[in-house]
């Protein structure tokens, strides 16, 4: 069998920027090209960015994507004998869409493989855009090579087009893939992959992108895998790049890059989700509205992290229940961090609301109304110094353990444009910050601040544990609800009191009116609110 040069290139497109997209692929096209590369593989739908979703509907859109894959395939004519496989829209006709994996040499389509098995669970909807391909999977021989080539679900179920191809074959197969990001999701895909070749007994090499889509993130890490399993190249996670393998006597050979742990990779995909949001939507400085609290002190360190402090910007909004040791806080991690710190008082406005409600609440004790107000004053001097100063998105603090309960105030802290840890649990939220502290060798997050109780500080002496059951027991019920879809008997019968277990639910219930008006924000979790979980606010059922 031939030797044969593979560049696995995990790109970070951005949807709809179909010019920006080509000139990535055709300037790696040519950089791989020079560098002896010989198949040189992308990700799926790389030409539009990964997912489109409804301008697929627009036949512009399909047309633009097909001239921009015209400009790759023309490409390939300065490289005689390489191939390029890529994933690309294919529009046959009015009615026929298809998501395609394509084969490009010499100025040429020589065969194409359109995605068999398409995703309508979780974040995606591919029934919605694309028909299911009908035939037969194609084996192009490249250098002497014969090389299949799938797509992205395509390898997840047994019997499936590995199969058929090792079948029809194929002494390689190549996967194109946008398969987001989750905890653990790189491990999965090993997993599934390494199953599929055992059984179709071909080696593979799979090829994912990389970045932050909305809610969506990709986090790269392509790999090869030998045809009994084993792990032969990894590329990097969370980052652009190009992984070189050599492909020769059915073996194949590449680097395998160091792991990121748990937490690492969770941060760090926090932060590209981050910086693709904003610089993908052509904003330029952020804001956050800094506590003293834990997450938004994790928030602006992601926020600088993504973006470098200098396009950061944290506002201290003290009332007359924020205790000096929060604004002590908030001001040394600006410090730490070298953002540009600002303190407003936001007492003034607090007392003129109170001011000039006194004849309408007069005779009522103060409760959660007086509460609000201090929240929704905060969001509109966030929001008035967006609008002022060009400081956008805000991003928001709120984090998956109390987004799940309700509790946060609609348009008071829910108030802003990019929602940085919405799919974190609270007691990840401590980890992580923790884990920052650590990678920068010293508490930037000053140790206080981990070490206090978490507080919304809308009252006098307010914890979150007089609200809330101990985020310890809060996060375990939320994940067994929320991720895992388990009912109240089933959390109950793993050893959570059974009031609590109801009271949690019912919280979580009736909030999701609360969640439909929260910006959007990155998915980490295999259960995120939104397009992963989509129950009605109108509901009556409980259990």
């Amino acid at each position: 069998m031939a030797a044969l040069r593979i560049a696995a290139c995990q790109l970070n497109p951005t949807v709809g920027d179909i010019e920006g997209n080509v000139d990535s692929i055709v300037e790696q096209l040519h950089a791989q090209a020079a560098a002896g590369a010989q198949l040189v593989v992308f990700g799926e739908l790389a030409i539009s960015g990964y997912p489109p979703e409804d301008l697929l509907l627009k036949r512009a859109f399909t047309d633009a994507c097909d001239g921009g894959l015209a400009r790759v395939v023309a490409a390939t004519r300065q490289h005689p004998g390489l191939v390029a496989v890529l994933g690309a829209c294919e529009q046959v006709d009015a009615l026929r869409r298809y998501n395609t994996a394509v084969f490009c040499r010499d100025g040429a389509i020589v065969a194409r493989h359109r995605k068999r098995l398409l995703p309508n669970y979780a974040v995606f909807d591919e029934h919605r855009w694309f028909d299911e391909g009908d035939v037969a999977v194609p084996v192009v021989d490249v250098q002497g090579v014969r090389v299949a080539a799938v797509v992205c679900e395509d390898v997840w179920f047994k019997e499936g087009p590995v199969a058929e191809a090792a079948n029809g074959g194929a002494d390689l197969v190549v996967v194109v893939n946008g398969s987001p990001y989750v905890r653990g999701r790189l491990d999965d895909r090993v997993e599934i992959c390494a199953a599929r070749v055992r059984e179709a007994g071909v080696p593979m090499v799979y090829v994912n992108q990389v970045g932050g889509q909305d809610e969506l993130i990709f986090d790269g890490g392509s790999f090869a895998l030998q045809a009994d399993g084993s792990l032969a190249a990894l590329g990097p996670q969370m980052v652009e790049y190009s992984t070189v393998i050599d492909f020769e006597d059915g073996q194949l050979r590449g680097d395998v890059a160091p792991r990121l742990s748990a937490l690492d990779e969770v941060y760090d995909a926090l932060v590209l989700a981050t910086r693709d949001y904003v610089d993908k939507n052509g904003f330029n400085e952020v804001a956050v509205s800094l506590s003293g609290g834990i997450d938004s002190s994790l928030v602006s360190a992601i926020a600088v992290d993504a973006l470098g402090a200098d396009r950061v910007h944290v506002v201290a909004l003290p009332s007359r229940y924020s205790s000096a040791g929060s604004v002590e806080d908030a001001e040394k991690l600006a410090r730490n961090f070298g953002i540009d710190f600002s303190v407003i008082p936001i007492e003034p406005a607090h007392a003129a609301f109170l001011e000039m409600f006194v004849p309408h609440f007069e005779g009522r004790p103060p409760d959660l109304a007086e509460e609000n107000l201090q929240s929704r004053i905060r969001g509109v001097v966030m929001m008035a110094l967006s609008n002022k100063l060009g400081w956008a998105p805000i991003l928001t603090c709120g984090n998956k353990s109390e987004s799940a309960v309700g509790y946060s105030t609609l348009y008071g802290d829910t108030a802003g444009g990019f929602a940085v840890i919405r799919d974190v649990p609270k007691l990840l939220v401590y980890a992580l910050a923790r884990r920052r502290n650590e990678r920068a060798g010293y508490d930037a997050i000053p140790a206080a601040v981990l070490e206090k109780a978490p507080s919304a500080e809308l009252r006098p002496d307010q914890r979150d544990d007089q609200s809330l059951p101990p985020y310890e027991v809060l996060d375990p019920i939320l994940e067994m609800y929320v991720e895992e879809d388990a009912s109240v008997a089933d959390i109950v019968a793993a050893g959570f009191d059974d009031a609590t277990v109801r009271r949690v639910v019912q919280l979580v219930d009736r909030s999701e009116y609360k969640r439909r008006q929260t910006p959007l924000g990155p998915r980490i979790t295999d259960k995120a609110f939104g397009r992963d979980r989509r129950v009605p606010i109108t509901n009556r059922f409980t259990g």
